[in-house]
């Protein structure tokens, strides 16, 4: 059953992005060097920091001003649950979808960070894996977003009800952050409008050769991946991101120079601005940008939820790194596609 927290209303004029997702609790250590297989290290520091890809995305689309944002998950009836729905709350977050169930843990996720930014994560579901069975208000909630935003850190059978009460209903877009990777039901990419990966979950789901790739090999390879989806965007970190769509859409967006402290979350900010963009109907190429220039500043503080920037940071980096220059824009792109 929902949980009783309440939550904010929609803002006038605002289209809503409902982000279905995990929510974890990031128990987040930082050493000198990740450990390697069989090794033991010693770390400099430890925090316990709210997280999980769903919470970290709801509250991208919420600091980005473009957008209102519920959020529809599952916590246990713990003080990590009771933390996490604060800090969405506090964002700007609607709670009220959230489950609270008793007897289940909250989900962590055991994060380690190196000086240079790069981690390793081990996800603990707990209660993101008992996010089963939508009820009637979680399907009209559905129905009536612009855009239905997920990923894969809760059950695929849930991700599909959401995606094809949508569909269903014949308004908004879904987008699925495939990840954590894995390969995915024939049926929910049939329900899935735009597919939002890296190069490892593109491998995962498609069966590619997990190799790097950048220029007109990421559109190649993007343009594979519309066999499964109608709309791709591919994230390649320092390379930038590269669009596809069956419609003959193709851009390359450059990554906004940053200096990288701690990337756990920029593929979540990301990927969150670019929902709430295309719920307010920007122009792709801009979406893209704007997420991009979003993720830039999120690596550039530690934390994942306290690293997201805000609308105005986002402006500005946006329009420093993606300026105007002769009429001719710095990011590559082909194609008619203007609008989700």
């Amino acid at each position: 059953m929902p949980a009783r927290h309440t939550g904010l209303m929609s803002k006038p004029g605002q289209p809503r992005v409902l982000v279905v997702g995990s929510a974890n609790m990031d128990l987040v250590t930082r050493c000198e060097a990740l450990p390697r297989l069989g090794e033991t290290v010693f770390a400099q520091s430890f925090d316990a920091m709210p997280g999980g890809k769903g919470a970290n995305q709801a509250i991208a689309v919420a600091r980005s001003g473009l957008a209102d944002c519920a959020f529809l998950g599952a916590v246990g009836d713990d003080e990590y649950g009771a933390r996490l729905c604060d800090v969405l709350r506090g964002a700007g977050v609607d709670t009220e979808p959230v489950r609270e169930l008793p007897g289940v843990p909250t989900g962590t996720a055991l994060i380690t960070v190196d000086p240079a930014g790069a981690n390793t994560i081990v996800v603990v579901s707990g209660a993101n894996g008992s996010l089963l069975g939508l009820c009637a208000a979680d399907l009209t909630r559905a129905r009536e977003c612009a855009v239905l935003l997920a990923q894969l850190e809760i059950p695929v059978e849930t991700v599909h009800a959401a995606f094809t009460a949508i569909r269903e209903s014949g308004r908004g877009t879904t987008i699925l952050n495939a990840a954590p990777a894995r390969p995915l039901p024939a049926e929910l990419l049939a329900v899935t409008d735009l597919l939002v990966v890296n190069e490892i979950e593109a491998a995962t789901i498609a069966g590619f050769e997990l190799d790097a790739v950048a220029g007109d090999a990421a559109l190649a390879r993007c343009g594979e991946l519309l066999e499964l989806t109608p709309r791709v965007a591919l994230t390649l970190g320092e390379q930038g991101v590269c669009y596809a769509s069956r419609d003959g859409a193709r851009y390359q967006v450059p990554a906004a120079r940053a200096r990288s402290v701690d990337t756990t979350g920029a593929g979540d900010t990301f990927t969150g601005v670019l929902a709430a963009c295309l719920a307010a109907d920007r122009p792709v190429e801009i979406a893209l940008q704007y997420a991009s220039a979003a993720a830039s500043l999120s690596v550039e503080k530690p934390g994942a939820i306290p690293s997201i920037p805000r609308e105005a940071e986002i402006a500005a980096r946006h329009a420093a790194a993606y300026a105007y220059s002769g009429g001719e824009h710095t990011a590559a792109g082909t194609g008619q596609e203007n609008r989700r």
